[in-house]
């Protein structure tokens, strides 16, 4: 069996009476990128701060590197490099002096390695934090999340409000770099498409229950769009036994299901729908017609 960096069973956090997490199980392998979406509010960063030790799991367990991260933090977070969404970076210190202070902390910090990843974002020692844009901060905050090259790295939302171009140098460049070395990324994402992109494995949140887990791969490849022709427009709106998803008007829909093909499609042969397409839907089709279910 494949070594698990993130350990995570039934773990369930209200905060009042809102239900930000309801027995929520999460296994992360080692050496692998794994997508964490859902919508705003689905638990995402909740979840990161289990894993951070941030919060105490009131029910379950959170288990990182076989350690519970809140009652060892030393053994566990010198082992994470964490950028969070909100880039909360110390205005007053120059990016020199934030390289240097993070390097405190990390006996496994690697000079070169944070010089190389400084002139490739194209930062200057001399610029404060307080002046740099949005793109900038995420750059830095970046370079002192993983210049001392941690064996787990956490991502709340990278690519939030940031520009195409830092979106690929983050989510491509940086996230893959990690990876294959034989590192594991855990990030979160409102941004489905880039986290088909990158991910070898996904987990999706809804509400605060997990929707699925299971690899890339998987979930795309059991997935199926089909394109209906019906002679006459079906009188009232499609149901199908294992369809996720019916969608559409007059005389052509559009159906999604989920490893029932053939039974989907011979029930539609049975209403007299001609399947004039099939296709494989995206990552983001799948996590509308699952949450909508």
């Amino acid at each position: 069996m494949t070594e698990s960096v993130v350990d995570i069973k039934g773990v369930s956090r209200l905060f009042g009476k809102k239900v930000a997490l309801d027995d929520v199980d999460l296994s992360v392998p080692k050496g692998c990128v794994v997508g964490l979406v859902g919508e705003n509010g689905a638990g995402k960063t909740t979840l990161l701060k289990h894993v951070l030790g941030l919060f105490k799991a009131r029910t379950g367990s959170v288990r990182v590197f076989g350690k519970d991260p809140v009652t060892d933090p030393e053994a566990v977070l010198g082992e994470i490099g964490y950028l969070s969404e909100i880039r909360d970076l110390p205005d007053w210190m120059k990016i020199g002096e934030l390289m240097s202070y993070t390097r405190a902390f990390f006996p496994s910090w690697d000079d070169a390695f944070a010089e190389e990843l400084r002139n490739m974002f194209e930062l200057s020692l001399d610029q404060k934090v307080k002046t740099l844009s949005r793109g900038q901060r995420a750059r830095a905050g970046l370079i002192a999340a993983i210049a001392h090259r941690p064996q787990l790295l956490v991502l709340d939302e990278p690519s939030s409000g940031l520009d195409p171009v830092v979106r690929r140098d983050i989510l491509s460049a940086i996230i893959r770099t990690v990876a294959d070395e034989g590192r594991t990324v855990l990030f979160s994402s409102h941004l489905l498409d880039e986290v088909q992109r990158v991910s070898d494995h996904v987990a999706m949140l809804h509400l605060g229950k997990m929707l699925l887990t299971s690899s890339m791969d998987d979930v795309l490849t059991s997935h199926h769009r089909l394109t209906v022709r019906f002679e006459q427009p079906p009188g009232s709106p499609l149901k199908l036994d294992g369809a996720l998803r019916c969608e559409g008007e007059g005389r052509e829909w559009t159906v999604l299901c989920n490893g029932e093909r053939a039974s989907v499609e011979a029930q539609l042969t049975q209403l007299n729908g001609e399947i004039v397409g099939r296709a494989a839907p995206t990552l983001d089709e799948i996590f509308v017609a699952r949450m909508n279910g």
